[in-house]
C-alpha cells in the first residue's frame, strides 16, 4: 500500500493546455475518484501518475519515492482500462498470469517448450497458477480460466482485468472508466464487487469517471476536475451538498440543481422570479446573487405566498416513487425541476399552476462570479442524504 502525492501537474498539448497546476494527496488505502465530463483531463492525469504520459511541469510520488522518469512496471502501479486491454487469442488464465510471468520468469525462461526445461520454472509457473487461481475464485471466474475473451460476457471481461491486476500485489490500483462498456444492471453489481474488492485489499484506488454515481457510491473522497482544473476535493456528500462553488454545483447532481437570479431586498429577503425568499445572506442590499436550488429541496405549497416559488407545469417525468416536476417561472428562461414525492402528488397535470415552497437551509448562495457565499446555516448541510440514484 502506498499513499499519493500529485505536486503542481501541468500537460499541454500544442496550444490546448489540458491539465493546469493540479495538486493533490491521496492517502494510503483511500478510494478517490476523479469525476469530470470528457476532456476535462482527468485520464491524462490518470495516465501520468502511471507512466504511460510524462506531464510538463510537477511532479508524482508514490509512497517515498519520487516516480518521475520511472517506467511504468517500476511504478508498483496496476491499471485497469476502459477496453479491458485483453489478449483475445490467450486464455482467462494466461491473461491473468502475463504480468507475472513478465515480472518473474526469464526472457530464457519463457520461450515455449525449452523455456519449462529450465530450473526453477517449473515452480515459479506453479506459485502463478496458484496466485491467478485464488485471484479468478474471489473474483467468481474460476471457471472462466480455460476460455477465451470472445467467449465472455462484458462483466466477465472486466473481471479479468480486474484479476490482472490484482495478482500483481500493487501499491496503487488506477482505473479508467472500466464500467463505461457495461449496461445499467451490470454497472450496479459492478460497483458493489469493486467497492467490495477495495475493502477486502485495503490498496488505494484511484478512479476515473464521468458517472456521478459511481463516483459517489464507490469514494471515500471525490475530486471534481473541469477544463484541467480541480476545483474541488471533498466526501461524496460534501461534494453535493456543499461545493465550494458554482460550476461544481452545476456539474454534480441528477436532475441538475436549479439556478435563479436574484437581489437582496433588504437582510434576511432576496427577490428572485417575481417572490421573496426568507434567506439571511451577508449581503448589501441590491446585491445580486444567483441562489442553487437541488430539485429535492422543494415541497408542494398549498398556495403563494413568501418563502414559495409560483410557476405554470410544463412537463412530468415519473420515476416510480418520485416525480420531476418542470415548471415555467415568470421572467426565468430554464424550467424549474422540483423532486415531488409521487404519493403526495398524485393530481398534477401539464398546464396547471403549482405553488413550491423552498426550505430556506437548503438554499446556496453563489456570487455573480460563480464564488460560494456561504452562511451559519451551511455548517448543517454536510448531513444532507447526497446523490441518489432513480430508476427510471
Amino acid at each position: 500500500m502506498a499513499s499519493v502525492s500529485i505536486e503542481s501537474i501541468s500537460k499541454d498539448y500544442g496550444q490546448t493546455a489540458v491539465l493546469r497546476n493540479v495538486a493533490l494527496s491521496i492517502a494510503d488505502g483511500e478510494f478517490l475518484t476523479l469525476l469530470g465530463p470528457s476532456g476535462c483531463g482527468k485520464s491524462t492525469l490518470l495516465r501520468i501518475l502511471a507512466g504511460l504520459e510524462v506531464q510538463d511541469t510537477g511532479s508524482v510520488r508514490i509512497g517515498e519515492r519520487v516516480v518521475d522518469g520511472l517506467r511504468p512496471k517500476r511504478r508498483d502501479i496496476a491499471m485497469v482500462f476502459q477496453s479491458y486491454a485483453l489478449y483475445p487469442h490467450m486464455s482467462v488464465a494466461s491473461n491473468m498470469a502475463l504480468p507475472l510471468r513478465m515480472r518473474r520468469l526469464s526472457a530464457l525462461q519463457r520461450l515455449p517448450f525449452l523455456g519449462c526445461l529450465l530450473p526453477g520454472t517449473a515452480q515459479i509457473t506453479a506459485d502463478i497458477d496458484a496466485e491467478v487461481s485464488r485471484a479468478a475464485r474471489s473474483l467468481g471466474i474460476g471457471h472462466l480460466l480455460s476460455r477465451k475473451p470472445g467467449q465472455l460476457s462484458g462483466g466477465q471481461r472486466q473481471r479479468v482485468a480486474v484479476g490482472r491486476a490484482m495478482v500483481r500485489h500493487p501499491a496503487v490500483f488506477l482505473m479508467d472508466e472500466p464500467l463505461s462498456n457495461l449496461d445499467a444492471k451490470l454497472r450496479v453489481q459492478m460497483r458493489a464487487e469493486i467497492k467490495e474488492l477495495h475493502q477486502r485489499l485495503g490498496v488505494t484506488f484511484v478512479y476515473v469517471t464521468h458517472d456521478q454515481v459511481e463516483a459517489m457510491t464507490l469514494s471515500d473522497r471525490v475530486a471534481v476536475m473541469l477544463d484541467g482544473e480541480l476545483l474541488q476535493v471533498a466526501p461524496p456528500q460534501d461534494i453535493y451538498a456543499d461545493p465550494d462553488n458554482r460550476r461544481v454545483a452545476k456539474f454534480v447532481g441528477s436532475p441538475k440543481i436549479n439556478l435563479l437570479d436574484g437581489v437582496v431586498r433588504e437582510r434576511g429577503l432576496i427577490d428572485v422570479a417575481g417572490s421573496t425568499l426568507t434567506i439571511d445572506a451577508d449581503a448589501l442590499t441590491g446585491t445580486p446573487l444567483s441562489l442553487g436550488i437541488r430539485p429535492e429541496a422543494f415541497y408542494l405549497a398549498g398556495h403563494a405566498g413568501q418563502g414559495t416559488l409560483t410557476g405554470s407545469v410544463r412537463m412530468i417525468e415519473h420515476m416510480g416513487s418520485d416525480l420531476f416536476v418542470h415548471l415555467d417561472l415568470a421572467g426565468v428562461d430554464q424550467p424549474l425541476i422540483a423532486r415531488l414525492l409521487a404519493e403526495r402528488t398524485p393530481h398534477i397535470a401539464p398546464g396547471q399552476t403549482l405553488h413550491v415552497g423552498v426550505r430556506p437551509d437548503r438554499i446556496l448562495l453563489f456570487t455573480c462570479d460563480g464564488r460560494r457565499l456561504r452562511r451559519d446555516a451551511d455548517s448543517a448541510r454536510r448531513s444532507v442524504t447526497p446523490f441518489r440514484e432513480v430508476a427510471g
